[in-house]
C-alpha cells in the first residue's frame, strides 16, 4: 500500500492503517530505534509509542512523507528514552554522535532559533555535498550508526569515515555561521 493511502485510512481513523505502517515501515523503524537504544524492551517500546503518536497526529498532521515523518517520531522517542535510561550515565553507542553534532550546530540557549529553520538549513546544506559524504553523514547523525559499521557498509576504512565526518561538520558549521547563525 502506498503512503499517501495510509494516511488516508489514518485520517479515516481506520485501524488497518496501523497494521499498515507496520508492515511497510516495522523493519525501518526498528533499526532507527535499535542504534540508539539497546534493550529489546526499549526498542519495542519505542516503536509502539510512535506508532501511538502518529495515530493521535494524523490527523491533524498531513505529512508529505510519511516514512521520514515515522522515522523522526521514532528517532526522537528512541532519543528521549535514552536520555532517560542513561540519566546518570553516559552511554557511548549514541551519546558520542550526538556530542560530536553538538558541536556544529548553534545552541539555542535564548530560545531565538527555530528548530524548523535550522533543520531547513541544514537539509539545503545537505542537498549541495557531495552524495557519499550527505549519506556518511545521515547514517551517522539520524540513524546513530557507530563509524566501524558506517565503514563497512560503504567499502571504507574506519579512518576515512571519521575524516569525512569531520570534514562536513566542519563544512556545516561554515554554512551556517554564512546563514547567520551565532555559536555564543
Amino acid at each position: 500500500m502506498d503512503n499517501e493511502s495510509i494516511i488516508e485510512l489514518f485520517r479515516k481513523r481506520d485501524e488497518r492503517a496501523l497494521t499498515e505502517i507496520k508492515q511497510k515501515y516495522g523493519k525501518l523503524c526498528s533499526y532507527v530505534a535499535e542504534n540508539i537504544l539497546s534493550q529489546k524492551e526499549d526498542v519495542e517500546e519505542c516503536i509502539n509509542s510512535a506508532y501511538f503518536e502518529v495515530w493521535n497526529n494524523i490527523p491533524p498532521d498531513n505529512p508529505d512523507d510519511l516514512k521520514t515523518y515515522l522515522c523522526r517520531i521514532v528517532r526522537n522517542i528512541a532519543i528521549n528514552k535514552l536520555r532517560y535510561n542513561t540519566a546518570e550515565k553516559r552511554n557511548p553507542q549514541f551519546t558520542v554522535s550526538i556530542d560530536e553534532i553538538a558541536e556544529t550546530v548553534p545552541s539555542d540557549s535564548d530560545g531565538s532559533i527555530s528548530d524548523e529553520m535550522l533543520a531547513e538549513a541544514i537539509s539545503r546544506f545537505l542537498k549541495s555535498q557531495d552524495e557519499k559524504y550527505r549519506k556518511v553523514f545521515i547514517r551517522r547523525y539520524w540513524y546513530g550508526d557507530p563509524i566501524s559499521k558506517i565503514a563497512e557498509y560503504y567499502g571504507m576504512k574506519e579512518k576515512t569515515v571519521a575524516t569525512y565526518l569531520f570534514r562536513i561538520r566542519k563544512k556545516l558549521k561554515a554554512f551556517l555561521q554564512k546563514e547567520g547563525y551565532d555559536y555564543e
